[in-house]
C-alpha cells in the first residue's frame, strides 16, 4: 500500500446538477416534468395520502394490545437443566453452557422433561411441576 494508491472507503457519487442547460440532459424543467404540484417547490404530498380518499391505514380495523408492562422470561426446561454439568444452576451458568441464548427479564423453569441429578436451580420463576420434579430429585429451589 502506498499514497498514490489509497482510494476513499466509500464511493463518492458526485452531485446531480439540474437546470444547467438542455445539453446537460436535466435542464429546462430539471427533470421535474412539466407543471403540477410535483413541479413547484415545497410540492409533493404527504406519505399516506391517497388524493382525499380515507388512507389504507384509517380504513382497516384497529387490532390487538401490547402491554408495556408484560415480562418475556427465557424459558428453561428440566431436560435442559439435565445437559448443565454446574451443580448450582444460575442464569450465567446456562449462558456459559451455551443452553440459552440469551436472557431477556429473566427465567422460568418450566416442568417438561424429567430431572435425573439433584441442583439447586436459581431462577426468577418457577411452575409448579417444575419445582415439584426438582425437589423431588433432591433439589433445591431459589426465587431470585
Amino acid at each position: 500500500m502506498e499514497l498514490g494508491n489509497l482510494h476513499p472507503a466509500t464511493k463518492r457519487v458526485t452531485k446531480k446538477r439540474v437546470g444547467r442547460g438542455v445539453g446537460s440532459g436535466l435542464g429546462k424543467t430539471s427533470g421535474r416534468g412539466h407543471k403540477g404540484q410535483k413541479a413547484r417547490s415545497g410540492g409533493g404530498v404527504r406519505r399516506g395520502f391517497e388524493g382525499g380518499q380515507t388512507p389504507l391505514y384509517r380504513r382497516l380495523p384497529k387490532r390487538g394490545f401490547n402491554n408495556r408492562f408484560s415480562k418475556n422470561y427465557t424459558e428453561v426446561t428440566l431436560t435442559m437443566l439435565n445437559k448443565s454439568k454446574a451443580t448450582e444452576v444460575t442464569a450465567e451458568s446456562l449462558l456459559e453452557e451455551k443452553i440459552i441464548g440469551k436472557i431477556k427479564d429473566g427465567i422460568v423453569v418450566l416442568g417438561t422433561g424429567n430431572l435425573d441429578k439433584k441442583l439447586t436451580v436459581k431462577a426468577t420463576r418457577f411452575t409448579k411441576t417444575a419445582a415439584e420434579k426438582i425437589e423431588a430429585a433432591g433439589g433445591k429451589i431459589e426465587v431470585i
